[in-house]
């Protein structure tokens, strides 16, 4: 699918969908609980329905309504209704369910697409070899077999937070207590909040005994809680540099006091001398004449595609912190954008773990815009586009996060036409 963008105008107000973070932890805690909770505000990409389709197979009884979905958690691990885990292209699915599957002891296959099973897994792979336990990864799938037991676990903690909070699910589970120990630096910590937030709705509590240490008590039972997911901020930052390089713009949905670490969006856009207000859990982003600030995506690397695209709109040249594991996403994103803004003027350097995006002369696109096979850098392009116009190709990847974009930009007045 592409889609042809014109310089347009936006306006009115937008409600930015729930939070795939919280709802794919949300789906798991209810799934691992005994009795029925609801899950309210509920968006139906591809992530989360493969995250809902895996908990099927794993026993959990699942039924789906326009935005809520009801659950019935599992009673133990011996209800597998299938070795065979479809987990597409969602990251978020795969690491966190690897640790929770292994407790059924049966030989399971994890399969998916496009770049995800060359995604680093690493990690898991040591830590069941060091246990004694098979793990098998080729291009195709990923094998296990074995259970992880409790007790002290050391991991990374630049490489990827999906991998402690996968053994977060599953540790309190277990008999015996644990420690789960971070060896420096320790990037994406908010993360780790948001599975540890989600855990004690459902009565599960994990405690942080220093800064790098996660206590784990054992013999913990998730209990079944009705729970409705909060706005996505990783989302709602499409549309704040929209407001921020365009027009008016409200933009609603969203928890003020939330833990996600993309939130970081609302501090990097006032950095940048946006003019960006809350009132009444509603945002009002305006633009203005806007400057080049560090922008540091320690803790919010999900944001990265379209900070470039905020720097690219302002005056000097910006640079950016703590991207490399941008090459490591759906999409090598860092030549991503590198390609896409060379189209729309923009010059971007990279050099180990920084980029810098130069003050540019910005133009439409003479030739379509590359999505990468990436949501994220079909999101951020199409704003850019929403100013200089142009046309961007690969628009179906969207369905992975948020299948609505197009229609919530064009609700706001930007005139987009999808063509198959």
């Amino acid at each position: 699918m592409r889609a042809i963008i014109s310089p347009s105008k936006c306006h009115g107000t937008v409600k930015i969908p729930p939070s795939k973070s919280l709802a794919h932890r949300a789906i798991i805690c209810a799934s691992l609980a005994q009795g029925k909770s609801v899950l309210s505000n509920i968006d139906y990409s591809v992530d989360i329905q493969t995250t809902l389709a895996c908990m099927k197979k794993l026993g959990a009884k699942i039924e789906c309504y326009e935005d809520q979905v009801i659950i019935w958690g599992i009673h133990d691990f011996s209800h597998l209704q299938d070795h065979h885990i479809e987990c597409n292209e969602s990251g978020s699915t795969l690491r966190f369910l690897i640790p929770i599957f292994s407790l059924t002891n049966e030989r399971i296959t994890f399969t998916g697409k496009n770049r995800l099973l060359k995604r680093p897994q690493k990690i898991y792979e040591n830590l069941f070899h060091e246990f004694g336990l098979y793990f098998n990864q080729t291009e195709e799938k990923i094998e296990i077999q074995g259970s992880l037991p409790s007790g002290d676990y050391t991991l990374q903690g630049n490489v990827s937070s999906q991998f402690i909070s996968g053994l977060l699910f599953t540790l309190p589970l277990l008999s015996n207590d644990s420690h789960i120990h971070i060896l420096p630096p320790f990037e994406s910590k908010s993360y780790i909040d948001l599975t540890i937030q989600m855990m004690k709705l459902f009565h599960v509590n994990i405690e942080w005994e220093d800064d790098l240490t996660l206590f784990i008590k054992g013999n913990q039972k998730y209990q079944n809680k009705d729970v409705t997911i909060e706005g996505d901020y990783s989302q709602f930052a499409f549309f704040g540099v929209l407001g921020a390089i365009n027009a008016d713009l409200n933009i609603e949905g969203m928890d003020p006091c939330s833990l996600q670490g993309d939130k970081q969006i609302v501090d990097i856009l006032k950095d940048f001398k946006s003019d960006i207000t809350e009132n009444n859990k509603i945002y009002h982003v305006s633009p203005s004449q806007l400057y080049a600030h560090e922008i540091d995506l320690k803790n919010c690397p999900d944001l990265g595609p379209i900070l470039c695209v905020l720097a690219m709109f302002a005056k000097n040249n910006t640079r950016i912190l703590h991207t490399s594991r941008l090459r490591l996403k759906e999409s090598d994103r860092i030549e991503a954008m590198i390609s896409e803004c060379a189209k729309m003027g923009c010059i971007i350097e990279a050099k180990d773990d920084e980029m810098l995006i130069h003050e540019s002369c910005l133009h439409a696109p003479s030739v379509p815009l590359a999505g990468w096979k990436d949501h994220r850098i079909v999101m951020a392009c199409s704003i850019a586009l929403s100013v200089l116009g142009g046309e961007i190709e690969g628009c179906e990847a969207i369905s992975k996060s948020y299948p609505s974009f197009f229609d919530d930009l064009k609700a706001v007045g930007i005139e987009v036409t999808l063509y198959d």
